[in-house]
């Protein structure tokens, strides 16, 4: 029996993504237009800034739990979250959850290791970049870590909250993006993570001056692994 997963969304161009890619890719794994079962419930995105610009990962968690409880009354059997900022908050929402969940850092960083990469550039929302999110499960893989400037910071955070989440993508958002890479690579970096999961929708291998790890897929094919290869039941 295949597991159905639960999607605890925030921002709807990450979470759409990820959703697409559970869809899309499930075929490889089970047969053409095959795909788990996939339930998604998400707060209002302003509900979540409201509480991320007073630093109150608390009510963070509070809304992650909201809907981890709705999904599993919906029939979920573990959950993920297709954003990179709100995990946060995972130290107050893991137990008290209902449902057990796959943490978005954890699979970049596994994946970073698996792929023989040694320092891995950071990049996403403010809030992200200045959290221990990535640096904690960067350094438990063996690997080293580097953030942006803090004009960097500033700058590809108002990108993603001024533009990708609204579903602008522009040249110049690119370019931006592709400085800080640069300026990541020169530092020593050889690969970086695109941390949150709306830069996958600008950047990739093909424009990126390092090799990208896109926690968006990424996880959406962990999601799918453990969908089709976990036992059946919760």
């Amino acid at each position: 029996m295949v597991q159905h997963i639960g999607i605890v969304a925030c921002s709807a161009e990450g979470a759409a993504l990820c959703y697409k890619t559970i869809c899309v890719e499930g075929a490889a794994l089970l047969g053409p237009h095959a795909h788990p079962e996939v339930s998604l419930h998400t707060h209002s995105l302003a509900d979540y800034v409201v509480c991320l610009d007073r630093g109150d990962r608390a009510g963070v968690a509070e809304l992650m739990l909201s809907s981890a409880h709705k999904l599993a009354r919906a029939g979920a059997d573990f959950l993920i979250c297709p954003d990179n900022t709100i995990h946060q908050a995972m130290e107050y929402v893991l137990p008290r959850s209902p449902l057990p969940w796959l943490h978005i850092a954890e699979v970049v960083a596994a994946e970073a290791a698996a792929r023989g990469f040694r320092r891995l550039g950071i990049t996403g929302t403010r809030w992200l970049v200045d959290s221990e999110v990535y640096p904690q499960k960067i350094e438990a893989a063996g690997l080293a870590w580097l953030r942006p400037s803090e004009a960097e910071r500033d700058e590809t955070s108002r990108i993603i909250m001024d533009e990708l989440v609204q579903g602008v993508f522009r040249p110049e958002a690119v370019a931006a993006y592709q400085r800080v890479m640069a300026r990541m690579k020169a530092a020593g970096c050889d690969a970086v993570v695109l941390g949150c999961t709306e830069i996958p929708l600008i950047m990739n291998d093909g424009n990126s001056p390092l090799p990208t790890l896109d926690s968006t897929r990424l996880l959406a094919r962990a999601a799918l692994e453990r969908a089709v290869r976990a036992p059946s039941g919760r």
